[in-house]
């Protein structure tokens, strides 16, 4: 291990503090604690550089495996038949709405008809529009509602349209606990969705079906609606949610409440971020519900074809016609049994079972560690903390080590710590990062 600086007695460390400290003030951040995910990996990348030591990447939630192949296929081949050349339907390739359908109903256990399945340019795209729709809604309700902690840039998102946006972090509110939390926002008369991802970035925690059911009848009784994230389709990997058509399912809050925007992105499931591509599944219900402003504001349309019809409409004037055939491939094969999506996508619980190891015993802790009365899943992401050290604290500090993560704070959550992504993880890192990890702890005696 290379060793440019020596901090204060202690052994060196494989970059040095000056080197780094002068890049983060060069790009001008005033707070480690608050540097967003590209910030982050531009002082990686410029440290890396600089040194040429090796940084170990684990600040970006980027996919680390080869796209489908069946859904390159299939996209390959619409395009050499010509595809490019049209104009998408706004509301969806019609094989691809069918095969969503059908996708849901085979992974999640849940019937949604083809019309309320829409593709979008990513589920970026399907979170924003599904923002505008629901924050014009009524009136009466202008504040989305996140259990955090979550994604970042949604917030983001809603900062650039001016709509409100209330938060809570989750961590001391599981089970039962969650009832009164989420009724104190609720109550107030002005939110108009709630969103959560299941499983969560950055925690790796999985809202269990009771919890689901509670966000759901409250949903219900406040009227409100549920934007479900599932980016991180099925990756639960302590549950075997791989077979079509069976249980057990991908839980779902469309179980227990007809007020209901499922997000499902072909990114991470089968490693398809670069074509931007995936489908927000609207409940029936929803779909045809006429809201007196919506109404008032665009023509009478109800709910669902004002969210394609105007906000995607107006967004995109559609979603990328050849990646509407690759989806449709993919959720078509991985319905009839022959493409085990799941199966390409465990290795990032391996990744992580191996990293929590080296950690754990080097004297961190795992932040998110629990489900009620399980362990947290092993999976794409998880939390790391180190005693005596705040989250602003401890990123600096790994950079010197050539490690780059981001800080909790950033995704909402009130817990000192780190997010780590196990995507980039190479076979030969693990030694580096056991090695750096054990001179860590002994310039940091906790």
């Amino acid at each position: 291990m290379a060793s440019e600086t020596t901090k204060g007695g202690g052994t060196s460390t494989p970059i040095s503090k000056e080197l780094v400290d002068g890049l983060i003030a060069q790009l001008g951040i005033q707070d480690f604690a608050k540097a967003t995910i590209r910030e982050v990996k531009q002082v990686a990348a410029m440290a890396e550089k600089q040194s040429g030591v090796e940084f170990i990447k684990m600040e970006m939630g980027i996919p680390g495996l080869p796209a489908a192949q069946v859904g390159v296929d299939a996209q390959v081949k619409a395009l050499q038949a010509g595809i490019a050349h049209s104009y998408p339907d706004i509301q969806g390739y019609p094989v691809l709405k069918q095969e969503a359908s059908r996708f849901v109903r085979a992974f999640i256990g849940v019937d949604i008809a083809a019309e309320g399945c829409v593709p979008v340019t990513g589920s970026m795209q399907g979170t924003f529009a599904s923002f505008l729709t629901c924050s014009q809604a009524d009136k009466q309700k202008d504040t989305v509602l996140f259990i955090d902690p979550g994604f970042p840039v949604q917030k983001m998102q809603l900062q650039v349209m001016g709509v409100k946006y209330e938060t809570f972090d989750v961590y001391d509110f599981r089970g039962d606990r969650l009832h009164a939390k989420l009724e104190s926002y609720l109550r107030k008369g002005n939110i108009c969705a709630i969103v959560y991802s299941n499983p969560n970035n950055p925690s790796w925690v999985c809202l269990t079906e009771g919890e689901l059911q509670t966000i759901g009848e409250l949903a219900t009784q406040y009227d409100c609606i549920v934007m479900e994230d599932l980016a991180y389709f099925a990756m639960d990997f302590r549950e075997d949610l791989s077979v079509p058509f069976q249980p057990p399912y991908q839980p779902t809050v469309a179980r227990y409440t007809d007020n209901y925007m499922l997000l499902i992105s072909g990114s991470k499931a089968f490693s398809y971020a670069g074509e931007r591509i995936g489908v927000v599944c609207i409940g029936d219900k929803l779909f045809h519900r006429h809201f007196p402003d919506l109404s008032a504001r665009y023509e009478g349309l109800p709910f669902g074809l004002v969210f394609s019809t105007r906000m995607l409409y107006a967004l995109s004037s559609g979603t990328s016609h050849s990646a509407q055939y690759a989806l449709a491939a993919m959720f078509r094969a991985a319905s009839d049994g022959e493409y085990h999506f799941r199966e390409e996508v465990k290795v990032y619980g391996e990744r992580a079972r191996r990293l929590k190891e080296i950690f754990l015993r080097h004297g961190f802790h795992i932040v998110y560690d629990r489900d009620l009365d399980r362990p947290v899943a092993d999976g794409f992401y998880f939390t790391i903390g180190y005693q005596g050290m705040t989250s602003g604290e401890l990123a600096r500090e790994l950079m010197y080590y050539g490690v780059s993560a981001i800080c909790l704070i950033t995704t909402g959550s009130h817990q000192e710590g780190l997010r780590v992504c196990t995507s980039f993880i190479e076979d030969h890192q693990y030694a580096q990062l056991d090695e750096r990890m054990a001179v860590f702890a002994r310039n940091n005696p906790r």
